[in-house]
């Protein structure tokens, strides 16, 4: 089957074996969407070597749960033991033997089929299309921040970047009925939110507006969102940091002590809440989706991704 891969540092769309783990449910992919942690670990972020991608819909082809052959599904990222507590519990994210597919120890999803324990599968609604079901991981993760910090519509929110992330974000967040603001610095991609609803602005403008804010989600992608945050934070507001990148961030830690800063990280989230409003048709995902190119392109759709003012770029396996 075709993959795309990343080996020693290099970028590349190979023929190699399918997957045939027999305790695992094997996946005929039929869309995968390049988000920004595909593009950094291209960068050498997490030092990951194989297959990348893990935004996915697809057909089930084998599993063990022979209810879920022939169902489109979405997949739960983090493959965790089954046997310690966290994954007894039903939550496998911080299993401490967990693969992450295509990001930790194991080949992911931009590739013509994939595998996944089957309790990772989630089936898709029948009125979700595949190019909208392709958004359900980070919509979950954007939905996950409400796992991390509490937010009523009393609350003023602010949420830094505009990318896929952001705006995924800004959406799920606006449904609180939160008084919420995004943050960019393109206004194609801030007019996306301006339909629905949410005030945006641009960072330099958002900094003029002082310390007013009780939760900031910083989804910039970029080391200096960190530093826009603390900027717009009240004392003993809450920071939640959603971007994860190749490199460092400084952080002025006598700020955080001083203004009694919360700080939350927020990663991956739960699927049910995703695909719920996807099936109602709550967010907009179709503003996000720029081009799609076929699987055997995978190096060309990349470089487009990474590209300024390019949003969501999808691959289809033939």
């Amino acid at each position: 089957m075709l993959a795309l891969r990343v080996e020693k540092n290099s970028l590349s769309v190979k023929d190699v074996e399918r997957p045939d783990a027999a305790d695992e449910a094997l996946v005929r992919v039929l869309l995968s969407g390049i988000c920004n942690t595909d593009l950094e670990i291209a960068r050498g972020y997490a030092g990951f070597s194989g297959t990348i991608g893990h935004e996915f819909v697809g057909v089930v082809e084998k599993s063990t749960d022979h209810a879920l052959v022939g169902r489109r599904v979405v997949g739960e990222i983090n493959a965790g033991c089954g046997k310690c507590d966290l994954c007894r519990a039903g939550d496998s994210r911080h299993c401490a033997s967990r693969t992450v597919l295509g990001i930790v120890g194991r080949d992911g999803a931009h590739a013509e089929f994939l595998q996944l324990p089957a309790r990772n599968l989630f089936r898709v609604p029948d009125n979700v299309s595949d190019q909208h079901a392709v958004f359900t991981e980070p919509l979950a993760a954007a939905c996950g921040i409400l796992e991390r910090v509490s937010i009523s519509k009393d609350d003023r929110v602010a949420v830094i970047g505009d990318g896929k992330l952001g705006l995924l974000c800004a959406q799920a967040l606006a449904l609180t009925g939160a008084q919420l603001l995004l943050i960019g610095k393109h206004e194609s991609k801030l007019r996306i939110a301006d339909r629905r609803g949410i005030e945006t602005t641009m960072p330099t403008e958002a900094a003029k507006r002082g310390r007013e804010f009780d939760v900031v989600v910083e989804a910039s992608g970029a080391a200096p969102g960190f530093a826009l945050a603390l900027d717009l934070l009240r004392p003993k507001g809450q920071l939640v940091l959603k971007s994860t990148f190749h490199g460092k961030t400084e952080l002025d830690a006598a700020r955080i002590v001083v203004d009694e800063i919360s700080i939350a990280g927020s990663r991956c989230g739960r699927f049910t809440p995703a695909l719920d409003l996807l099936k109602k048709g709550a967010v907009d995902v179709d503003s996000l989706i720029s081009e799609e190119f076929p699987l055997s392109k995978g190096v060309q759709a990349m470089r487009r991704a990474a590209a300024r003012g390019v949003l969501k770029v999808l691959l289809k396996p033939s």
